[in-house]
């Protein structure tokens, strides 16, 4: 793998500084301050790849954490999954735990109209922008039951450290969604 650039310290808190910063990242720890939530972040290059994510693991203490963006066939229902890093995804271990069969990656567009962040920065964030709750989350049993979880700020220059119980306490009901927990 090529160099990664990470900036090796461990932030609490949003930057101090937002230029250079896309206003939906901006809009993300906005709306963390907001609600009560605290994080720990880490600045770094585009992580676009598992294997990047991983590399963040060392210094933000939480194993990384896949966030697919999945929907049927006909495109009528859309879900996020979020699930460990190192855990291979099959669409069987899942289509009959939420009664959809035939799940595939969602477009690239639906992606954006429904969370507004594009491919590689697929985050639980992003499910504030999900006005209309077209997108359902699927926690798999293991992030649930975490300390922490991990994410981006809807985009993938930084990531995020966030107590899980403050995702599903005050996050969730916030943006009005409620998970579905899976085994896989």
């Amino acid at each position: 793998m090529e160099d990664f650039f990470i900036d090796k310290t461990v932030y609490t808190g949003r930057p101090e500084n937002a230029d250079g910063r896309l206003q939906k990242e901006i809009r993300t720890y906005d709306l963390l301050d907001k609600i009560g939530i605290e994080f720990k972040r880490v600045d770094h290059a585009p992580a676009d790849t598992i294997d990047k994510c991983i590399e963040i693991e060392s210094l933000i203490g939480v194993d990384a954490c896949k966030n697919l963006f999945l929907c049927n066939r006909q495109m009528t229902q859309f879900y996020m999954l979020m699930m460990p890093g190192r855990k291979p995804f099959k669409t069987k271990d899942i289509t009959g735990q939420i009664g959809s069969a035939r799940l595939s990656f969602a477009p690239e567009e639906k992606m954006l109209e429904y969370l507004d962040i594009t491919p590689g920065s697929v985050s639980i964030m992003g499910l504030a922008n999900d006005k209309n709750n077209k997108v359902q989350l699927i926690f798999d049993k293991d992030i649930y039951d975490s300390e922490y979880i991990r994410c981006h700020p809807c985009i993938n220059t930084s990531t995020l450290k966030i107590k899980t119980e403050d995702i599903l306490s005050k996050y969730l009901p916030y943006i009005r969604h409620k998970p579905l927990v899976v085994k896989l």
